[in-house]
């Protein structure tokens, strides 16, 4: 079928996430198509954030921030218990003050990208990034010098920006690719919320079902009562499904924790626990934020005690990995609500790209890591939001958690991990518009999608659908048809899949 012909992402979102006709009409694709009439904006806001032209409205723009919030905010909790380990010289970034860093970097740069890049992208400390830099930290460097190394590649990033090369590389890459790093993203999230709830845990030989291949405990039982009635009220077409189910398993975890006082599981230990949060109501709401950590990173120190070349690598692999978990959400957040072009290219990707990469740099500075566009957004598109009006109350909401950090706390994983594998569901239906009758395009693309969730990583699927891809094409002799910037990629990502041999080397 050909690519105008098919429904778009966006309005599929609408239908399942519960709007009448008018809005799933409504939530057709923007202006930069020429699909129909423009339509006249209502005020300055809606003007400046295009609202209206992109078929959406003020309050679904706000109930999209607010559900992105709440499917991100564990972010606040589990980057502290990341961080918050010693590193070489015995030295430990405190607890409180690390979660309201995470908290004061992901609101002021989540305002950034919807002001400046006005699409509805949030960003947060990336995870991934995370326990790269966590390793490092344990076993090379100190905490000021891998967040200057973190400083040093945001920095890096931002210079492929301002030179056009990011946008370039995002472009050079074939829709087939892209289609199926949605697709993959799709199954990621899936696990993710399937691991946060405790639903599949490390066991033997890989993973096991549960606890003891049962879904036993109250926690579960609460997870999957949150992803039923989160999807009858996906199906029935209720508005705001996603933020309803989340609000609503959580308040029904704090009762069921009220009288059960289950507890929180820690490691081996009452493996029928609470993943993460606790959902009881703090002792206190409001809190001051400890922003102590700010500024503390050594640019140059890195350089100084593991060598050049060491040092050098190491920004490489937080750079690869920072540069195409950012290109994989932003197709896959996109595709979903709809915002990309026929060749599955986000017009006006620049300003987004740019907050982006300034993202990694102010992560570091602030001590906190790299923060860059979290994937969770697409809850948020799943529920409405289209514009980055969006993005500024999320950012908001983040800015106010810095003060009321107990109260976010209250959200446990298995409350927020049925948004998850509901947005999941939504995106995976992207497979369908797949080309399946040629084996070159077919292998990277399954690897693409199959190395997502099985490895715990957007980079790593990407990589994997790059180098099959260019090898797989020019094997068929279909080498004209490979754009040559994907030659750079792959050569790239072969060098960021043979870094454990080359740091051994050198």
């Amino acid at each position: 079928m050909p690519e105008k012909s098919r429904p778009s992402g966006g309005a599929r979102a609408a239908a399942r996430a519960g709007d009448t006709p008018a809005d799933v009409a409504a939530a057709s694709a923007p202006p930069r198509r020429s699909e129909g009439p423009r339509v006249k904006p209502r005020n300055g806001l809606d003007r400046y954030f295009s609202i209206s032209a992109r078929r959406s409205t003020v309050g679904r723009e706000v109930r999209g921030g607010l559900t992105t919030f709440f499917t991100m905010a564990y972010i606040v909790v589990l980057n502290p218990i990341i961080l918050s380990g010693a590193d070489i010289t015995g030295a430990t970034l405190p607890f409180a003050g690390v979660a309201a860093v995470t908290a004061l970097v992901a609101g002021a740069l989540t305002v950034l990208m919807g002001v400046v890049g006005r699409y509805p992208f949030a960003l947060a400390t990336g995870l991934g990034i995370n326990a790269i830099v966590a390793v490092f930290a344990a076993t090379q460097l100190s905490w000021p010098e891998i967040m200057g190394l973190v400083v040093l590649e945001g920095l890096l990033i931002t210079v492929l920006v301002l030179t056009g090369f990011r946008r370039a590389v995002f472009e050079a890459i074939p829709p087939q690719l892209k289609t199926a790093i949605a697709v993959g993203i799709g199954f990621f999230l899936t696990i993710i919320g399937l691991a946060d709830a405790g639903v599949v845990r490390p066991g033997v030989p890989l993973i096991s079902f549960g606890v003891n291949g049962q879904l036993a405990g109250w926690p579960l039982l609460v997870f999957v009562v949150g992803l039923l009635l989160t999807a009858v009220l996906v199906v029935r077409r209720v508005r705001g499904a996603l933020l309803i189910g989340i609000v609503v398993t959580t308040v029904l975890a704090i009762v069921v924790e009220e009288i059960a006082d289950v507890g929180v599981r820690v490691g081996e230990d009452n493996p029928r626990g609470w993943a993460l949060q606790l959902p009881r109501w703090p002792d206190e709401v409001v809190s001051a934020p400890d922003l102590s950590i700010i500024g503390q990173f050594s640019l140059f120190g890195g350089f100084e005690r593991i060598g050049v070349v060491a040092a050098l690598l190491i920004v490489f692999s937080i750079m690869i990995a920072d540069f195409f978990d950012t290109i994989g959400t932003v197709t896959a957040v996109g595709a979903e609500g709809d915002l990309l072009d026929e060749k599955r290219n986000l017009p006006g990707s620049q300003p987004v790209l740019l907050v982006d990469s300034v993202a990694a740099a102010a992560g570091g500075a602030a001590s906190v890591s790299s923060n860059t566009t979290y994937i969770e957004s697409a809850s948020g598109v799943a529920d409405g939001a289209r514009t980055g009006l969006a993005s500024v109350v999320t950012g908001v909401l983040f800015l106010l958690a810095m003060f009321f950090t107990p109260l976010v706390q209250i959200v446990p994983s298995e409350a927020a991990a049925p948004a998850l594998v509901i947005v999941g569901a939504l995106m995976i239906s992207q497979i369908r518009t797949l080309e399946w009758d040629d084996m070159s395009l077919v292998i990277p693309a399954f690897l693409t999608i199959a190395l997502m969730p099985f490895t715990y990583s957007i980079t790593n699927g990407i990589g994997a659908g790059v180098v099959s891809y260019v090898l797989l094409r020019t094997a068929v002799g279909r080498v004209r048809e490979v754009h040559p910037l994907m030659w750079v990629i792959a050569a790239a990502f072969v060098v960021y899949f043979a870094l454990e041999p080359l740091q051994q080397l050198f």
